[in-house]
Parts: C-alpha cells; sequence; structure tokens
C-alpha cells in the first residue's frame, strides 16, 4: 500500500504558555489576511469555525501534544488535497502552539467578516489576542438578523434588519431592529475591518423594535432613503409590511423614522395596491428638472418623484414595463403598438415584469425571447441568469451602474451572488459575472454599501444574509446562521472585465461609428465586446471610412488614419483558441462598388446584391434583445 504524503505543520509561534489553545489561523493565501467561516473538522466530526479574523481556538481532552488531521473547507474557497485526496492536513497540536495554513480563493469577492451575531471574534479573545471591535463576543444580545437595508442619514450610517434572534428565548424581536454607525470619514472603522454598530435597547440590553406596527405578525422594512425636501430638511423613510403566516404580506405602507423617539411612525397604508411600490434598496437619480426615487430589487423597474406630495400618494408611483397601463403582472396583458412591438414605458398604477414573470410569460408564448427586458447572461457561458434581489448603484470608477444580485435556480438554491454593468439604471444588463457562490447553503438579499466604497468606486463593499433557510441544508453552521457577511469587491479584477454594449450611429446600411459609451445620436446596439485590454485580446479601431481594423495593420505598424487613435473597443481575434462558449463571430461585409463596410454577427450578408460575403473579424458577445435602444435612455415622467 502506498505511504500517504501529508502536509506537517510544526508549532513555530506561541501564543501563551498560560493558554490551553492551540491557535489555527487560516489566511487567504492572495491577501494573506485571516479567512472567515472556514470548517476546521476532525476525523470523528468535531466541527470548528474560524473567527471573523480567521482564527480558531482549539482544544480538545486527549487531543493535545499529538497529531490530529483536519478536514478544511469552505464556500468559494479551497484547500489542497493530500495523497489520498482529502482536502485538509495533519497538525502537531498542543497549548500555546500556531500554525498559519494559507487556503486559495475561488469566490472573486473577498469575505471579511461578519457584521451580527454572537462570537464575532470568539477565538480571537479566547486567544488574548486583539480585536477591532469593542464588543467583540456579544452586542446588544443579538445572535442572528435577517437582510439587512440601510441609509446614510444626518451624517450616520442607519441600519435596520428583519427579524433576529437573542440568547433568552427562541422568539426575539419581530418588529425591525437597529443600529448606527459613523462613516470612516468621522471616526468610524474602515469598512476593510469592520463596522461597529451602536444598537436601539431597551431596558434589557436587547435590540429593541423601531417599527412595531399594529396587526397580526411580525413587521418587516423595505426601501429604506433619506431624502431633502424643499426647505432642506431631512428625511428617513421606508416602507413597511406586515406578515402573517408563511411570508403571506397583508398589508404594505409608508413610515417615517423620528430622530427624538428613535421609531418609525406610519404615514400612510396603502389600499388597493397589491404590487410593491417601494420594495428593495433605493437610490435617488438627478434628471431632467426633477429628482427621482428609484427602487432596485434587483432591477430598478419603479419610481416616484423625491418630493413628499408625490411619496405619498401611491397612485404617483410609476413601473418601467410592457404591461397595458392599469394593469398587473397577473391579468398578462401586453401593451402592443400597432407594429406588435412592445410598449416599454414609464406607466402609473401598473405592476412590474420581474425575472419570473418573463419565464411565465415566455413559457405562455405572450413574449419571444427577444422581446424580454430582462437578458441579463453568464459571460462566460451565456446562460441565462434569473436574477433574485439585489442592489443597483452608480459607480464612479467604472461610470457606469453596477449592480450586485443572487441568481435563483443557480447552484445552490439562493447562494450564487452575481455583478453586472450598464450605462442606464434600466439597462442593458446584458452579461455579469458569478463573484460568490455557496455549496448548499443560502447567502441572499445581497446589498452593495456605496457610503463605504474606496478609490472613488474601485472597492465596493456588500454584505447579504448567510442562512441554511432555503438550502436544503438541515446543518446551520454555529453562531454564522442568519447573519450578515461583509465582502468586498476589487473591480481592478481582471476577472471583472465584462462585456459592455458597443453603441453605434447608423445613418445608412453602410456608415457605421462605433463606441462604448453612447453618443447621444446613436441609435443601433449590433453587440458586446470589453472596453478596455484583456489578457489575448486585440484593440479595434475605425477609419474614416468606417471601417473596423485591429490595432496594427499586417506590417505591425501604427494605423495612419488620425480617427485610430483611440480604440473602439477589445475583442478576441479570429484565430484564439478556447474563446468562452457566450461569444460570437463578427463578421465584416465590404460593398461590391463603393469602399463601405457593414457589421454584423449574422453569418448572412444584410443585402446579398450590393455586399460582398462575410469575412470573420473577431469574437464579440451577441445582442439577445430587439428592445429599443432609445427607451433605456427614456426619462419621461408623466405629470399628476
Amino acid at each position: 500500500m502506498a505511504q500517504a504524503t501529508f502536509f506537517f505543520f510544526m508549532a513555530s509561534v506561541f501564543v501563551s504558555p498560560s493558554l490551553p489553545y492551540f491557535r489555527i489561523t487560516i489566511i487567504d493565501q492572495n491577501s494573506r489576511r485571516g479567512v472567515p467561516l472556514v470548517e476546521v473538522k476532525t476525523v470523528n466530526n468535531i466541527r470548528y469555525h474560524t473567527d471573523s479574523s480567521g482564527n480558531i481556538a482549539f482544544y480538545e481532552p486527549g487531543f493535545m501534544n499529538q497529531h490530529v488531521f483536519f478536514f478544511i473547507k469552505s464556500h468559494g474557497y479551497l484547500f489542497p488535497k493530500d495523497s489520498f485526496g482529502f482536502h485538509g492536513t495533519r497538525i502537531h497540536v498542543k497549548p500555546g502552539g500556531h500554525v498559519t495554513l494559507p487556503i486559495q480563493r475561488i469566490n472573486i469577492a473577498e469575505r471579511l467578516y461578519r457584521i451580527t451575531g454572537s462570537g464575532v471574534y470568539r477565538d480571537s479573545v479566547l486567544l488574548d489576542l486583539p480585536t477591532p471591535l469593542k464588543n467583540p463576543t456579544l452586542q446588544a444580545l443579538v445572535l442572528g438578523s435577517d437582510s439587512v437595508v440601510n441609509a446614510l442619514f444626518q451624517n450616520k450610517i442607519y441600519w435596520f434588519w428583519g427579524d433576529t434572534n437573542r440568547p433568552s428565548y427562541p422568539l426575539g424581536n419581530f418588529h425591525v431592529p437597529g443600529a448606527t454607525s459613523l462613516l470612516p470619514q468621522e471616526g468610524g472603522l474602515d469598512p476593510e475591518i469592520g463596522i461597529e454598530l451602536k444598537y436601539f435597547t431597551d431596558n434589557t440590553g436587547f435590540a429593541r423594535p423601531t417599527a412595531k406596527m399594529a396587526g397580526e405578525g411580525p413587521t418587516w422594512l423595505s426601501g429604506l432613503f433619506s431624502f431633502r425636501d424643499r426647505t432642506g430638511e431631512e428625511h428617513l423613510l421606508a416602507s413597511y409590511m406586515k406578515v402573517r403566516n408563511f411570508l403571506e404580506i397583508y398589508e404594505r405602507g409608508l413610515v417615517k423614522f423620528n430622530l427624538q423617539t428613535r421609531q418609525f411612525e406610519k404615514l400612510v397604508t396603502y389600499t388597493n395596491v397589491t404590487w410593491p411600490l417601494t420594495d428593495g434598496h433605493p437610490f435617488i437619480l438627478e434628471q431632467s428638472a426633477h429628482p427621482y426615487i428609484y427602487f432596485a430589487n434587483p432591477y430598478p423597474l419603479v419610481r416616484v418623484r423625491a418630493r413628499m406630495t408625490d411619496i405619498l400618494n401611491s397612485s404617483h408611483y410609476e413601473s418601467f414595463t410592457c404591461l397595458q397601463a392599469g394593469t398587473l403582472a397577473e391579468h398578462g396583458k401586453l401593451d402592443r403598438r400597432s407594429d406588435g412591438s412592445l410598449n416599454y414605458s414609464w406607466k402609473p398604477n401598473t405592476g412590474i415584469v420581474t425575472d419570473d414573470v418573463q419565464t411565465q410569460f415566455l413559457k405562455k408564448g405572450l413574449l419571444q425571447s427577444n422581446e424580454g427586458l430582462l437578458q441579463l447572461r453568464d459571460a462566460q457561458s451565456g446562460k441565462r441568469i434569473r436574477a433574485h434581489r439585489g442592489s443597483v448603484y452608480w459607480n464612479c470608477f467604472r461610470k457606469r451602474w453596477t449592480m450586485i444580485a443572487g441568481e435563483s435556480g443557480g447552484t445552490s438554491p439562493l447562494g450564487e451572488i452575481w455583478y453586472s454593468e450598464a450605462d442606464t439604471p434600466l439597462g442593458p444588463w446584458a452579461y455579469g459575472r458569478k463573484i460568490l457562490t455557496h455549496d448548499r447553503y443560502s447567502f441572499y438579499n445581497p446589498k452593495q454599501h456605496p457610503m463605504l466604497s474606496k478609490k472613488k468606486g474601485q472597492i465596493l463593499f456588500f454584505e447579504g444574509t448567510y442562512s441554511h433557510l432555503f438550502s436544503g441544508n438541515d446543518t446551520p453552521t454555529p453562531r454564522y446562521d442568519y447573519n450578515q457577511i461583509m465582502y468586498k469587491l476589487d473591480l481592478l479584477n481582471p476577472k471583472l472585465i465584462l462585456p459592455v454594449p458597443v453603441y453605434c450611429q447608423r445613418s445608412n446600411s453602410a456608415t457605421h461609428t462605433f463606441g462604448t459609451f453612447r453618443e447621444h445620436s446613436a441609435d443601433h446596439l449590433p453587440f458586446f465586446a470589453f472596453d478596455r485590454s484583456c489578457s489575448n485580446t486585440i484593440a479595434l479601431f475605425e477609419t474614416s471610412q468606417g471601417r473596423l481594423q485591429p490595432s496594427v495593420l499586417s506590417d505591425n505598424k501604427p494605423h495612419p488614419d488620425r480617427s485610430a487613435n483611440q480604440p473602439r473597443f477589445h475583442a478576441f481575434p479570429i484565430e484564439s483558441k478556447n474563446v468562452p462558449p457566450a461569444v460570437t463571430l463578427l463578421y465584416e461585409y465590404t460593398h461590391q462598388t463603393k469602399s463601405t463596410y457593414y457589421y454584423s454577427t449574422q453569418p448572412q450578408s444584410p443585402e446579398p446584391d450590393s455586399f460582398n460575403p462575410g469575412t470573420p473579424l473577431c469574437y464579440v458577445w451577441p445582442t439577445h434583445s430587439t428592445f429599443p435602444l432609445h427607451a433605456f435612455f427614456s426619462t419621461s415622467f408623466s405629470d399628476n
């Protein structure tokens, strides 16, 4: 029998000879920082999980001062195998010893720390190590909290959660606990280190309710936003929901936060409104003469003018939808023009077409696949992604809108998180990249925190709810389950270079002007490509005759044409091997008598009698939608 090959890590750093623990530290092999939520399991199934510093305080009577094998795994991370294929290693453990083990990160996003719950730095405390939080083991007696909403208000970040557990009884706070934290520039922690929460508490020290609305069942909040009215007064508003049975929402309305009482007070209860007006994570967009509040969940398909009279009136909310005005999705009535095309526009008192609804319409034959507004796909495989909740915000670094959203029906029920970009809040949300994965575990309701971003948006921070709910996993992770975990996303990561729209102005079939940022007159979106250099790509320039050519001529000399100074886009050359399955060839068609050119991802000539057969030029990403380009950039708002 072949001898097993093991990795041996001997204790080289001592914590303290007076402490009984052996310290195991798991670090990201690239960033070298500790990795939270790594499971370390003995042969007899004793499970430990690293705390937010990546530490484990190991002590088991009978195990000390001998070799112990540990299986090591974590969602989106990979520990190397030994010669028998076990992901783990054998370590000589003894009191006061220490070993550091690197682990490979598969996720694009980097796990930073747990924000809520008990024992955030449990093992570091046991090991007598410094921690960034004032209360590193238990804050406001909170053991677990569901889905976060937050907003910048009065120069602080206000945080609110859903149902919250406590130590003293299985039933906890079902009416919205809340807290504040300082901005980093105002004395708060660096978001790469942690969030110092200051909870609103009752006389027992437990996080108290802030939105206890009358009626049966829990109260939930969504659509939290702050805005200033015409007098300059700042308001913090949210929508509330009353819930009974299993996730049945039977009442909706609007509430306002009272700074003196630190309680939400009811402003209005919606009547005869069966669609969610103010659900999701809002942002305020200045456009035309009026600012608007958009509600993203994850797509921002609902908006209202940012003034109190409109916010309080449910009939003043508009949906960007293809439904007939005044109808809901369940009516199945689509708004088609005389030529048969769908009329997507902003309409008051009208339901929205979510990803799930669009899928139902496709199955019923009410929609064709290229008519749907929601066309998000995996940039690698081309597979359709059904986005399930998330948030959208403007990103100064990319000069585009960024969306971080969960996936419905992915490789885990609700544990896959995607990143995408678009030129407008409405889209086109065409291609994305998976940034987080979970093994039979949920990570739902992801929320970006733009007020914490760094380097003008290059570094993003987002969190989500880590829970075994909806996952089919009956083994909750101790301490971590039903809590919020913070991640970091660096948009300079080459894996996040995504295909963007390549627009063109088309005055006739043979004249084009290409660019990856839409000019006012651009009227066509023929394909998608990179807007920056990527591994194994070439730059495409446009000559004054409207011809696309690579960055160098056949004799390896730069193009002399002045218009070729800046590349129009970047793509894979036709000789590329192992291109992503999602790409397709871009063909160049040359006019038979004129020096004009036409480009298309279709292998057939647009005008066979006028253009020569197409010549493959490069690999790009196809456009899957016939959605009218001008509608994405529409800013119309009906006067009420």
